[in-house]
């Protein structure tokens, strides 16, 4: 593994308790970062952190990421414990099942833009002043080859990940002279929990599509999310990088 050097950097991870925030934290970790999970999940957030303890400092927060305050308590505790916020990765993400459009319910609809789209957006807005005024900071968004395709039975999904591409460029033109750069992923799918919430016709849709024929490594996407949030990272920024197996067509 080669080592990327994320020495005294401080990384805020959504849904870092697992899937892939779990591997981007672990890999950060053994780059020499500290980390801050950020999770819905208490149980799975305290798991995560004693398991992930013995590589580097983690610390936790149980965060509804679509609440304005929420995001704000967390950044705040975050900095009181770490003192800065060099790096975020919103990950957190959630699929809302598959089905035509026309029989998705609209709340279902609603809370996967909520939770894929305005989360990150909220998390931006509350992390990116504190980035400015140190004149360096690196943003890596989650987004998915389905917000560049448009996935069948997955309408909701594809457009919330559509609009954090979108995000990501409009954010890191507004940023481009303030030190601070903000990419966005575009994975195929990985063997995660996200799994359980889809159909399996579906999961098979998703494997035919990839020319490699197999599924995203967790470690894989941890590895580029590294690279991206690094020094190294230095004149990229609105960019989308593929991820997908030989899928992506642009």
């Amino acid at each position: 593994m080669n080592r990327i050097d994320l020495h005294e950097r401080v990384a805020v991870i959504t849904g870092g308790a697992q899937g892939f925030g779990y591997a981007t934290a672990a890999r950060m970790l053994d780059s020499g970062a500290a980390v801050a999970l950020w999770d819905i999940d208490s149980a799975r957030l305290e798991q995560a952190r004693v398991e992930l303890s013995a590589r580097g400092s983690v610390t936790t927060a149980v965060v509804e990421l679509t609440s304005e305050a929420g995001v704000a308590d967390a950044v705040q505790a975050t900095l009181e414990r770490h003192g800065q916020i060099d790096i975020l990765v919103n990950n957190a993400g959630i699929t809302g099942g598959n089905g035509p459009t026309w029989e998705l319910e609209p709340a279902v609809w609603r809370r996967v833009i909520e939770v894929n789209l305005v989360a990150p957006y909220l998390v931006c807005r509350a992390v990116v002043p504190h980035m400015i005024a140190r004149r360096y900071g690196r943003i890596v968004n989650i987004a998915s080859i389905a917000g560049k395709e448009g996935n069948p039975n997955a309408s909701h999904y594809s457009a919330s990940k559509a609009g954090l591409i979108s995000l990501t460029k409009s954010l890191g033109k507004e940023l481009a002279q303030a030190g601070v750069a903000v990419n966005c992923v575009t994975p195929a799918a990985a063997r995660t929990a996200i799994f359980d919430t889809m159909t399996q016709a579906h999961i098979d849709f998703m494997l035919a599509k990839i020319p490699m024929g197999r599924f995203l490594l967790v470690e894989e996407l941890a590895a580029m999310v590294c690279w991206l949030s690094s020094q190294d990272c230095s004149f990229s920024t609105g960019g989308v990088f593929d991820i997908s197996g030989g899928r992506a067509t642009y």
